[in-house]
């Protein structure tokens, strides 16, 4: 295992682990991501540098594929009374398709998280929107 400079190779891993975990459980029914989003800014604050990374990811994973469900759940709920006059039909699934790459973005952004995690090592940008 390599751990970077700054880095403490005896931080507890446990907590950020849990809070992946209710974030993905959360994709389902909401309810544990909702703790989890919770639980990282509770956790944040007095964590080491390791797991800052982690819970910072987590809360901009939150917050962005909040963001992507409401513009898609926007764009399905103004073009859903055009779609009984068939106009609004594409637009209702492209709001789908919306709703959907944002799950799949926070899905494979917790992934990303956990194998790090795992890795021990931290996220590198935790303030970005990519992987």
């Amino acid at each position: 295992m390599s751990y970077e400079a700054g880095y403490s190779a005896t931080e507890e891993r446990a907590m950020p682990a849990v809070v992946y975990v209710l974030y993905l459980l959360g994709l389902f029914h909401g309810l544990t991501l909702l703790i989890g989003l919770i639980m990282a800014y509770v956790l944040r604050g007095s964590s080491g540098p390791l797991n800052g990374s982690h819970y910072t990811y987590l809360i901009r994973t939150f917050w962005g594929g909040f963001l992507g469900m409401l513009i898609g759940a926007a764009v399905m709920l103004v073009s859903f009374p055009f779609a009984f006059i068939l106009i609004g039909i594409p637009f209702v699934w492209a709001g789908g398709v919306i709703c959907f790459v944002a799950w799949l973005w926070t899905v494979v952004r917790c992934v990303v998280g956990l194998v790090r995690l795992a890795e021990g090592s931290p996220i590198h940008q935790p303030y970005g929107y990519a992987f």
